[in-house]
């Protein structure tokens, strides 16, 4: 599938630090002095990553990662810890450019294939309009639950959606159910909609 977001315009929200949510998180090699052993990376942006590991690690601390998603390059970099909460730590990728543009790949990559989603509040007009790009799907409950209900949007572009479960289809039914309005939509999401739309007739 082609995705349907610029890539320029995707490329710069990155760079705002968004980060991207996966549906089910892919594994990651971590290794440090003494211990070696796999992880799951929660969401990804070009600056730095969330990972649930049981491992314990410090705020400071330098660990070596790869991971390799949706069949982009193997990403092989050091990462820095920066902050922990249980069994999830917040990390810095410690990257020179051609580390960025791998990451910038497997962003994409995942993006593409619905492994990972996006959601973004943006004002057009005075007016807020939600846009998801990636995977709508149950990842993004809390992030959609929270720009419907705190946000007042009035609008979803779904124009970037590139894959789109049950789940995803609740939350727009939900959506529709206050008032907001279903904007542009991707060919994937309009089949899917059709689809469920023709089986609650």
């Amino acid at each position: 599938m082609h995705f349907e977001v610029p890539l320029a315009e995707f490329t710069l929200e990155q760079r705002r630090h968004q980060r991207v949510r996966f549906g089910h998180p892919p594994p990651i090699m971590l290794g440090s002095a003494g211990w070696f052993g796999e992880a799951n990376i929660e969401n990804l942006s070009l600056s730095g990553l969330m990972i649930r590991c049981t491992q314990p690690v410090t705020i400071g601390q330098i660990l070596g990662c790869e991971f390799s998603v949706a069949g982009a390059p193997l990403v092989d970099l050091p990462i820095q810890v920066v902050s922990r909460l249980g069994d999830v730590f917040g990390a810095r990728f410690m990257a020179g450019p051609l580390s960025q543009i791998l990451i910038e790949e497997t962003l994409l990559a995942v993006m593409e294939n619905g492994l990972a989603s996006l959601l973004t509040v943006h004002d057009r007009g005075g007016q807020k309009v939600m846009r998801i790009l990636g995977g709508l799907n149950a990842a993004l409950h809390n992030d959609f639950m929270h720009a419907l209900t705190r946000m007042a949007v009035v609008e979803i572009d779904l124009a970037g959606v590139s894959r789109v479960d049950a789940a995803g289809l609740t939350l727009c039914r939900l959506a529709l159910q206050q008032g907001v309005t279903l904007g542009a939509q991707s060919p994937v999401f309009t089949a899917a909609w059709l689809q469920d739309q023709a089986s609650r007739a």
